[in-house]
């Protein structure tokens, strides 16, 4: 376990400099006690010292599965001419989006477990953070963007090429990407403007909000309800939107004539349905508990959820439960 704690000292009435510019506090620490926190210490799985290789091997499995995974169903849906419709634009999108996503945490926590060396500075925690938010917005906007393109396609199948047409599915996936931008970017820096004193250890694998708010000696209750705030719009109320998509699809669905157009039309649908389960249900469990209820060891467990399982079981997911995509795949196998 890293013990080794990086401060500067400051002088009384000095100004603390801080990567990013401070904000006034209700609650600030005594000031011959002040110091200025110059990195942060992420303990990861350092309560568990026997088992960091085989948890540096495991998770290296793991990343390399998820990159090689996404990085073929993402290449095979923009190259297969079999592969253009919109629900394949957008899964094409959301492998690409996996791979950045887990790229934001995996790298530096097998660094640390390979190395032990687990210093990380404000700057890089703040980036990280920022980087780990944004793809979440972006995850759970594009979740509910395939929702309503499953929806258009089932409830509307006359008017789906019209209303889902290259231009309108080009401005879904932009406006999924770039919307978590200044919100998390001003996120970040909100909560890099509060002076931090104290441990500047984080019981943690990445630097999540509510482990470096622990950490901070100014008011924090502001910041903890802007991010409710966000957490409600940019998770609860797209997961709504999908519970309220999936409702009116499978009321449709139970109206079709055919078994066989009932199971085909189940079938799409239910992997986007589990992968919509996985990711909304552990993500919520962290983000939306009263920070009091914030257990170090569960917070870990459900991170592992959203940021890494879910990333690997999606392409398994959208893969094996696809005729098309496995098509495709045997056909570039058999070559």
């Amino acid at each position: 376990m890293e013990k080794t704690k990086r401060y500067k000292k400051v002088k009384k009435n000095a100004h603390v400099n801080f990567p990013f510019p401070q904000m006034n506090h209700q609650e600030k620490p005594p000031e011959e006690n002040l110091t200025e926190l110059i990195e942060f210490v992420l303990l990861g799985f350092a309560d568990m010292p026997h088992l960091q290789w085989f948890l540096f091997g495991l998770f290296l499995i793991i990343y390399i599965i998820i990159l090689m995974s996404n990085g073929t169903i993402f290449l095979i849906m923009i190259m297969d001419p079999a592969l253009q419709s919109p629900m394949y634009f957008f899964l094409a999108n959301f492998s690409f989006l996996e791979i950045c996503y887990v790229s934001a945490t995996l790298p530096r926590m097998l660094m640390n477990l390979g190395t032990q060396r687990r210093r990380i500075s404000l700057a890089a925690c703040a980036t990280q953070m920022c980087f780990v938010f944004m793809f979440a917005i972006t995850e759970c906007l594009l979740l509910a963007v395939m929702a309503y393109d499953r929806y258009v396609a089932i409830c509307n199948p006359l008017h789906y090429p019209l209303v889902m047409n290259h231009r309108v599915c080009i401005q879904l996936v932009t406006g999924s990407w770039i919307i978590g931008i200044p919100v998390m970017t001003m996120q970040t820096y909100q909560i890099f403007s509060l002076p931090f004193c104290g441990s500047n250890q984080i019981n943690h694998f990445f630097c999540d909000v509510f482990p470096i708010l622990k950490l901070a000696c100014g008011d924090t209750f502001v910041i903890e309800m802007l991010i409710y705030i966000v957490a409600v719009l940019f998770a609860v109320v797209p997961f709504l939107l999908i519970l309220g998509s999936y409702s009116k699809i499978i009321s449709i669905i139970l109206k079709l004539p055919l078994a066989t157009n009932r199971a085909k039309a189940f079938s799409t649908c239910s992997s986007h349905l589990m992968v919509v389960v996985l990711f909304f249900g552990s993500g919520s469990i962290a983000y939306l508990r009263p920070n009091t209820r914030h257990s170090e060891g569960t917070d870990k467990v459900l991170s592992l959820f959203y940021t890494v399982l879910t990333p690997m079981f999606n392409p398994i997911i959208y893969s094996l439960r696809n005729k098309d995509v496995v098509m495709v795949l045997r056909k570039l196998l058999c070559k």
